[in-house]
């Protein structure tokens, strides 16, 4: 059984004079869905797995020329993707400069720098936080390299995630770890090219468990501040403990001037990395509606919207474009909550109605809308219908065969 084809022609029309009557400028909601860039990672292409084994999927990714090829398809069918995420080593050529004219001829350009700080076997007590000066001292030439490949692609963000931390107690000296890692990502920021930035992640476990050593986010806002100007963090949707409101962070993050972007997925229990909105798309939409509330008073951010899933059951291109749908819906749906009737409400205390204001965007079926952006944008109306139809899956998996000599990735 295939996915039913949505025929949004006839139900536009109907819903812009719904949202015209309510007050929206559904114009000013088109121009903003049409700005609107969700950067895919190159490794969400690729096989992946659990701690217990990596699963091969036919037509997954080898290399990073399959893995921009797969990304252009997204970018293709739902018009909102240019930017690919890069992972170092995994990513890693030669000739950067052909690589950027590779992906340009795709229709896609270079994303963010990821630094890999946790595969090598001398990162088993960590990198930064290493009691060994000369792990640190790898760790960072990591980094520097990492920041000279942002030169030769352009790429103006330079994505940190660390694996960090003990799993026993009197395992290292707490203290002196955060010195450590106090040190490294200062000079990792003194390095950091004119008009990049630098995003600091969390998590709250994993694998280390006794502590890690940037396990929230006010840690990360702390190691933000220190390193410099140029630093900010970066939220991963799914590394906080269970019922975390993350909107409210977010809120906090974007008031303090620190928040420089996402990591798109979704959990039930932990660190999932399941498809973004697949469990609680209403926390995407509140996260989206703090972000609008925050630039309704003037505090814009420069956010990085990037998704960051491990995709083992799904085939990859097709649960990255299920991932950008949900997050087109979510930002849809809170460009219509009424900031006026919202505040008047906030006001009088009134909390149901303040609620159902909310309520009344989220419910709303923005489909026939998007559909009708995606068109403008000379994407695809139903960009999964779009995608089954090219017949790109039924090539890739004829052609991927075997594995790539020198391939790397987190397999």
């Amino acid at each position: 059984m295939g996915i039913p084809e949505y025929n949004a022609e006839a139900r536009f029309a109907a819903l812009a004079e719904v949202l015209t009557s309510e007050g929206v400028d559904v114009d000013d909601v088109k121009s903003k869905l049409k700005a609107q860039e969700v950067e895919t990672p190159s490794w969400g292409y690729g096989n992946s797995g659990t701690r217990f084994g990596v699963f091969p999927q036919p037509g997954a990714a080898r290399d990073v020329h399959e893995r921009l090829s797969d990304a252009a398809q997204v970018h293709k069918v739902t018009g909102v993707c240019p930017g690919v995420a890069l992972h170092i080593p995994w990513d890693k050529v030669d000739d950067y400069d052909a690589l950027q004219q590779e992906a340009a001829d795709l229709g896609v350009h270079i994303g963010a720098i990821n630094p890999n700080v946790f595969q090598e076997q001398d990162y088993k007590l960590g990198s930064f936080g290493h009691r060994d000066p000369a792990v640190r001292q790898m760790a960072l030439d990591h980094m520097y390299e990492c920041v000279d490949i942002m030169e030769r692609t352009n790429s103006k963000v330079l994505s940190l995630w660390f694996a960090d931390g003990t799993n026993y107690p009197g395992q290292d000296d707490l203290i002196e770890r955060k010195r450590r890692f106090e040190e490294g990502l200062g000079k990792t920021h003194a390095a950091l090219p004119e008009g990049a930035r630098m995003l600091i992640e969390y998590k709250f476990f994993e694998p280390a468990f006794y502590h890690t050593d940037i396990a929230d986010w006010g840690m990360a806002l702390n190691f933000a501040i220190k390193a410099g100007p140029k630093a900010e963090v970066l939220v991963d949707l799914g590394h906080h403990p269970l019922c975390t409101n993350i909107e409210h962070l977010v809120a906090l993050l974007l008031d303090e001037g620190r928040l420089g972007g996402f990591h798109f997925n979704n959990r039930k229990y932990a660190d999932d990395d399941l498809t973004t909105g697949s469990v609680n798309l209403y926390e995407v939409f509140l996260i989206y509606h703090e972000i609008l509330n925050a630039e309704r008073r003037g505090t814009a951010a420069n956010i990085a919207y990037m998704i960051d899933q491990s995709h083992i059951i799904k085939p990859k291109v097709e649960a990255m474009i299920q991932s950008v749908l949900n997050i087109q819906t979510a930002y849809a749906r809170a460009l219509l909550v009424d900031r006026a009737a919202l505040a008047e409400a906030q006001a009088e205390e009134d909390t149901v109605a303040a609620e159902e204001i909310l309520r009344n965007a989220y419910d709303t079926d923005v489909r026939p809308l998007l559909a009708v952006v995606r068109q403008e944008l000379g994407a695809a109306a139903d960009p999964l219908v779009a995608y089954r139809q090219s017949g790109y899956f039924e090539r890739i998996a004829e052609e991927r065969q075997g594995e790539l000599e020198g391939a790397a990735s987190w397999g």
